[in-house]
């Protein structure tokens, strides 16, 4: 299992530049402690998540990093123009010497998103991967013609082509269609932090029974932190969960009025949200490091991870490269 860090570029204290060098001293602290990955999200419109413009913030780690390998989790493709994301990709792959991953995603809970890109949300997933199958097309080949619902071109080729022979994909996604769609094309399925960990067993069985030799291809995130005692852990964590919680609900909310049914949206077992309080502690990774490493073992054992995606969760900047630190010096070598 790889061991990755989750790059949400939280505006806590209303300056953005801070929370753009914060979030990048974190990648350079995680890449020279032997972190394999560091993934970027996408957001617009928002306050708290200043990373609109996911491909820049990769290209820009590329060049303060060397070895960690980058990826987008996830590009909202529905949002973009898939030629120009397809020259985009490409070109980062060179960049940063082939250590490029790529994550997809619908987008959500955000209707904002889909009424400024004039995209309705019935529309989001199947644009999405429309967008994925002629952006693969695009990558690897030349004269490449497609005629879709949404996108349509006639013997493009791109320039220059990705310096991997394969870039790795990801879809962020609990939807069954989109799951068939990963399995169907062999890419990796990619785990949201709300998601419980029966949802995340659900979806790789139904990657399974489709395409048995690519479930291995499965990246997690997980809020993350350790410390000496369980309570102390909880402690600085809280803030951080309290104050996602209370976004998530709120933009969640507004989005089921607009219809977005998204499965990770809805209650678990009829009666808790995936956002409340003690249900994002519930899928953490949060406590000593004898709990932590347990938590960890179980995500190992019941499904079979290529990749855990570590958010750290404190609001302060310190104690997240302490946990980090922690993480690599008394976690890792135990699971």
């Amino acid at each position: 299992m790889k061991t990755g860090l989750f790059c949400n570029y939280e505006n806590y204290r209303s300056d953005a530049r801070r929370a753009i060098l914060e979030q990048v001293a974190l990648v350079k602290h995680v890449e020279s402690l032997g972190f394999e990955e560091a993934w970027v999200s996408e957001h617009h419109f928002s306050d708290f998540s200043v990373s609109p413009s996911i491909l820049v913030l990769i290209a820009h780690l590329a060049g303060v990093t060397s070895t960690i390998r980058l990826g987008s989790a996830a590009v909202l493709l529905a949002f973009h123009d898939p030629i120009l994301v397809a020259e985009d990709i490409a070109t980062l792959d060179n960049l940063c010497n082939g250590r490029l991953a790529i994550g997809i995603a619908k987008g959500g809970p955000f209707p904002e998103q889909n009424k400024h890109f004039n995209t309705p949300m019935s529309e989001s997933r199947a644009k999405t991967l429309e967008a994925m199958m002629l952006i693969h097309k695009l990558l690897y080949h030349t004269d490449v013609s497609f005629l879709g619902k949404y996108y349509q071109c006639d013997r493009v080729s791109i320039y220059p082509k990705p310096l991997q022979k394969q870039i790795p994909v990801y879809v962020a996604t609990s939807d069954e269609e989109a799951i068939g769609f990963a399995a169907l094309n062999s890419f990796g399925l990619m785990g949201g932090a709300p998601f419980t960990l029966d949802r995340l067993k659900s979806n790789i069985t139904k990657y399974r029974a489709i395409n048995p030799s690519g479930s291995d291809k499965f990246m997690v995130v997980r809020f993350f932190f350790v410390a000496r005692t369980y309570d102390e852990a909880v402690s600085e964590a809280l803030p951080f969960i309290r104050t996602f919680s209370q976004r998530m609900k709120a933009l969640s909310q507004k989005a089921q009025k607009y219809g977005n049914n998204s499965q990770h949206l809805q209650a678990n077992n009829g009666q808790k949200s995936a956002f409340d309080e003690d249900q994002l502690l519930e899928n953490s990774i949060i406590g000593d490091v004898v709990s932590c490493c347990d938590k960890i073992k179980r995500f190992q054992d019941e499904l079979n991870l290529k990749t855990l995606a570590l958010k750290p969760a404190s609001l302060n900047l310190q104690k997240n490269l302490e946990t980090l630190t922690r993480y690599t010096q008394e976690v890792q070598s135990y699971v």
